[in-house]
């Protein structure tokens, strides 16, 4: 499982304005839309989607992609 969340330090809009705010939203439909935990089948599917559209990479070296990515532990599942 993991998790993706929208990384709020980063500051371009380009990535957002090309089509990445509407596969954020298809993704986190449902949701608070600030993040969501999928199985990593889809994560990966969603991910390869998401670095195909302009501005992918256009972050700082602290925020360097729109959305961040993170492993889901055993113990965090559980709790899901």
């Amino acid at each position: 499982m993991k998790k993706l969340a929208i990384d709020f330090e980063f500051s371009s809009r380009v990535w957002w304005e090309n089509g990445g705010q509407e596969l954020w939203d298809a993704v986190t439909e449902g949701f608070d839309g600030s993040g969501v935990v999928v199985d990593d089948p889809l994560a990966e599917s969603w991910l390869t989607q998401a670095r195909t559209i302009e501005g992918w990479d256009d972050g700082a070296d602290y925020a360097p992609h729109p959305v961040r990515i993170s492993e889901i532990d055993e113990e965090e599942e559980a709790m899901l």
